[in-house]
């Protein structure tokens, strides 16, 4: 699964969309790495963001989740490259430090902190979609900001 957000810059910041790709656990790796290509390519076209964050690499405990999460991370720079995006890195403690207010946040607390930070009504659901709505507020408010951010975060 891979969360994506898409903002745009404001006070506050404007929340234009929320969401995840879904893929098949059951489908080979490269069936799936071609369907999140295909979802991060349709959602750059769509929203034609100026900059795309993502969250940087960690380590885990379960080595094969950390090597699929590579992969996949590796497919969302390649189409952040190919439509000539810029790209930008943060830490998950980096991510829930900047939002929540410490780096040892818990998943439902970066959920209110987005919530909060963008004004909404309710947390983004799922977890994933609000993780990569807070990756984006993240570069708003520590890296260069731009006017439109498109942050994904995938998961094994």
């Amino acid at each position: 699964m891979l969360g994506f957000g898409v903002i745009e810059s404001g006070t506050p910041a404007t929340l234009i969309e929320c969401g995840v790709v879904r893929t098949s656990a059951s489908q080979p790796l490269q069936i799936r790495l071609a369907a999140v290509h295909e979802g991060v390519t349709e959602l750059i076209a769509r929203h034609r963001p100026d900059v795309i964050a993502v969250e940087g690499v960690f380590y885990g405990k379960n080595v094969r989740s950390a090597i699929v999460l590579s992969h996949a991370r590796g497919v969302i720079l390649l189409a952040a490259a190919q439509a000539g995006i810029p790209t930008h890195e943060y830490s998950p403690a980096q991510v829930k430090k900047s939002v929540v207010g410490r780096g040892a946040a818990l998943k439902n607390q970066v959920g209110y902190a987005v919530m909060q930070l963008l004004r909404l009504r309710t947390a983004p659901k799922p977890a994933d979609a609000a993780d990569a709505v807070a990756i984006a507020l993240t570069h708003l408010l520590v890296g260069p900001g731009r006017n439109r951010i498109a942050p994904w975060r995938a998961r094994g």
